[in-house]
């Protein structure tokens, strides 16, 4: 299938590892250009690198305020154009009620939330008809995950961000996306895994409630991104898609 990616150009954040740079890959590997960020400048430099010459880094924080110009400029710099943006950033650090601080709180606002409203409506005003707006978000959306009390409260919200800018967007031809990933096997997932006393029991335990039986692969997800992103998802818009292999058992 021809997904119709060839010469599209996108910014993917937080790409230097993880689900963004997985995402990053199948989009190359189709044919796509894209700028690749992170924080740090020599991890986005070598991201980039290893997608090839369809790539670029721009080592950005989702939290600064002229990251969106900044990236946007660097999609029409490099590669002549801006065909759409996946807003993906590292998630908030983990804890239960008390754990958590304002510090953190307020930190993970600036990044996850206010950083992706501020690159989705700079996104908006610069994209065309056939344009999209990718969100990677989580399974927290649907269901709360334990001992992600930060990163369940704020996910929902941009679920519900991107469904509004989906509305208003929808009659200028702007599509807008999210994805819900859950179990991926991930460094994130293995870092949250391994706070656990037992890791390899705690694998398992969340593998038995998966239908799949396992947890799903990067490029699994990456695949699902460069699907939804692509010209051939065109009806596709205000939907939250789940890559979990079937862990979320509602409807």
């Amino acid at each position: 299938m021809d997904l119709g990616l060839k010469d599209r150009v996108y910014v993917v954040t937080g790409a230097t590892r993880g689900l963004g740079n997985a995402s990053a890959r199948e989009l190359v590997a189709d044919g796509a250009k894209v700028v690749v960020t992170g924080r740090d400048e020599k991890r986005a430099a070598d991201a980039a690198a290893e997608l090839g010459p369809n790539a670029v880094g721009v080592a950005v924080d989702n939290a600064d305020p002229d990251a969106p110009a900044q990236l946007i400029a660097a999609a029409r710099e490099h590669f002549g154009g801006f065909d759409g943006i996946l807003i993906s950033v590292g998630g908030p650090a983990p804890g239960f009620l008390a754990d958590t601080t304002d510090e953190q709180w307020a930190k993970a606002f600036d990044s996850v939330f206010l950083g992706a409203v501020r690159l989705a409506r700079a996104a908006a005003a610069e994209l065309d008809a056939g344009g999209v707006i990718g969100f990677v978000l989580s399974g927290s959306v649907h269901e709360p995950i334990p001992g992600l009390t930060i990163s369940n409260g704020l996910r929902p919200g941009l679920a519900g961000f991107a469904k509004s800018i989906a509305d208003e967007l929808g009659p200028r031809g702007i599509r807008v996306v999210g994805l819900l990933p859950s179990r991926i096997d991930t460094d994130r997932v293995r870092e949250l895994d391994g706070l656990s006393a037992d890791p390899e029991a705690t694998r398992a335990a969340n593998e038995s409630r998966i239908p799949l039986r396992r947890y799903g692969t990067p490029e699994e997800f990456g695949r699902t991104a460069a699907f939804l992103l692509s010209p051939a998802a065109s009806y596709l818009t205000g939907i939250m898609v789940p890559v979990d292999g079937g862990m979320r058992h509602g409807f």
